[in-house]
């Protein structure tokens, strides 16, 4: 087994399940503030003589961070090997499932036949109104590491909540979570587990994929999209940044789940709420690019933007709720740095378009913000070029026109995150958890 750690905090800040849950409070009110800040920071660059240099100077240090996530080279991945007499760590796999009949047989079949000694597969209906609890008490008898958990229609929580009985009723010293739509080879937890005996390591998030399927403009910009993620987060940690969970294919160390109180109940995006709260608690989160674990993708655009919209509002509470330890808590330079770069390019930057673009229509002349936009539109394209040179062999030419079509699927999060900020900030918003519909059955 690998030996747990507790993380010693100093005095003033020794974070407790209590303290983050509280943190999740006036998410208007701040979305507000910080969106005013951004616009009227944005004009006032317009109207001072300076502007430009600021501008400038911004763009040095984020496209500084650019270049070495770039530039760094990748650490080519062989299968680790567990060390030591110490037994093997339990495992314990938890799927939430809602009205997932499509595709939950296929699911336990494939988490089912794993190569590993000492796991088991908790699955938990979470009030699913077709037949998914009943293929999954069909299947029980069939598979001895399956357990299966039918929640109540008055169950909360959305998914977390869902995750958090299973993590209660469960026992495995590394808990792994999927999507009812995964699947994963059966060496999968060889390559997972042996990563937790560095003890600070609280979690390892897996490589997306997106699955086989018909040949389709979106579904081919997210297998794209995902090789480039996974890129850029493995090049984040191994800088000294951070990697992050992407809910599918994630693992974390049951020790670090009780230090953090679990899954956070008021969020949209539990992935990413779950990566601040690690590492603000001290633990370093790994990222394997390979093996991947395959899940469906979107068919079409409105499906895209929807779940884009719920993926870019989840991302964007963590800074709006985590924002004080964010900035005091003891976790390292380079991780709040690395943070702060991701919060400028992803949030900030496409919300300070909307004033930029106009001010710039209205004064004939390019938008000031350009240097920014052009450096993300980079690390896009390079990520995805580095990405794919992992993956597939094949020439300088087809690299270069794979990457300008990943730069072009891309430019759709500009948007999303554009009217994100401004949603958030201006209309009241009952929690609501949005599942992905998956349609595709049997192989």
């Amino acid at each position: 087994m690998a030996a747990e750690q507790i993380w010693e905090q100093p005095e003033f800040y020794d974070p407790t399940p209590q303290d983050f849950n509280a943190y999740g409070q006036g998410r208007r009110r701040k979305a507000a503030v910080v969106l005013s800040l951004i616009w009227g920071g944005t004009l006032a660059l317009h109207w001072v003589s300076w502007g430009t240099w600021v501008v400038w100077a911004l763009t040095s240090v984020v496209g500084w961070q650019v270049l070495r996530l770039l530039w760094g080279k990748a650490i080519p991945e062989t299968p680790p090997a567990l060390t030591g007499d110490t037994p093997l760590p339990s495992v314990t796999l938890l799927v939430a499932a809602k009205n997932e009949e499509a595709v939950i047989e296929r699911l336990v079949r494939s988490l089912c036949q794993l190569d590993y000694p000492c796991y088991d597969l908790w699955v938990i209906d979470d009030a699913s109104t077709d037949a998914t609890g009943q293929i999954l008490d069909q299947l029980r008898p069939h598979y001895p590491q399956l357990r299966v958990l039918h929640r109540s229609a008055g169950a909360g929580g959305g998914k977390s909540g869902a995750l958090n009985e299973g993590l209660r009723l469960s026992q495995g010293e590394i808990v792994g979570v999927f999507d009812a739509d995964a699947q994963v080879s059966p060496d999968l937890l060889h390559w997972i587990v042996p990563l937790f005996q560095q003890p600070q390591v609280g979690a390892v998030q897996v490589r997306k994929a997106i699955a086989p399927g018909p040949r389709n403009w979106w579904l081919a910009g997210q297998r794209v999209e995902m090789i480039l993620d996974a890129f850029l987060q493995q090049q984040r940690r191994r800088l000294g940044g951070i990697a992050e969970l992407r809910g599918n294919g994630q693992f974390v160390r049951r020790t670090a789940l009780n230090r953090v109180g679990g899954w956070n109940e008021a969020t949209l995006t539990d992935d990413l709420d779950l990566t601040f709260r690690l590492h603000l608690d001290a633990w370093d989160i790994e990222f394997l690019f390979t093996p991947s674990v395959l899940e469906e993708g979107v068919t079409n655009f409105r499906a895209l933007w929807h779940q884009r919209n719920r993926w870019a509002e989840g991302g964007y509470q963590r800074y709006l709720d985590y924002w004080r330890p964010w900035l005091f808590c003891p976790w390292g330079a380079w991780k709040r740095f690395d943070t702060g770069v991701t919060c400028v390019s992803q949030y900030l930057l496409p919300a300070a378009s909307i004033p930029d673009s106009l001010w710039a229509i209205w004064g004939k002349h390019p938008p000031l913000l350009w240097p920014l936009t052009s450096v993300m539109l980079l690390l896009f394209c390079g990520s995805t070029w580095r990405g794919l040179s992992r993956l597939e062999p094949r020439s300088p030419w087809q690299l270069l026109g794979a990457s300008l079509r990943a730069m072009l699927y891309m430019t759709h999060w500009l948007p999303v995150m554009a009217a994100m900020m401004v949603r958030v900030a201006v209309r009241p918003k009952r929690l609501k958890w949005v599942k992905t519909v998956h349609v595709t059955s049997g192989e």
